[in-house]
């Protein structure tokens, strides 16, 4: 079993500003929206709290020498520490997570969320990872 040291105070703040801002974009919007506007939407309410937010990140993948920056994409990185894929989908399709892990790993993060808007209850849309 890996041991996993604790998150930093940090990642710790940050995490909990991503939750907020997305129950705050939710329970404005709703779900049944397209994914850009709710990623237009979080990151614009994580703008206002301070924190620096970049969207459609290209996350480089090295193999045996050859490194190349087309083929991943995260959707959200803040303060350039936590990683947010978002979704709009009526089901969580599996391979979403072991995406967002591979995501942590290749960007060296330790902290990501998986956020679906399309649920009544934006609680059950939330999952937290960490690596």
């Amino acid at each position: 079993m890996k041991n996993y040291r604790d998150l930093t105070f940090e990642e710790e703040r940050i995490g909990k500003a991503l939750v907020e801002a997305a129950y705050k974009v939710h329970s404005e919007l709703g779900p049944g929206l397209l994914e850009k506007v709710y990623e237009t939407c979080l990151s614009h309410a994580l703008e206002k709290s301070g924190f620096d937010v970049k969207r459609q990140v290209n996350i480089p993948i090295v193999f045996d020498g050859l490194v190349f920056e087309e083929g991943l994409r995260l959707d959200i990185l803040v303060n350039n520490l936590v990683i947010c894929e978002l979704k709009a989908v009526e089901t969580i399709n599996p391979v979403w997570t072991a995406q967002i892990l591979s995501h942590l790993k290749l960007t060296n993060k330790r902290l990501g969320y998986l956020i679906n808007f399309n649920v009544p209850l934006i609680k059950d849309g939330i999952k937290r990872f960490i690596r």
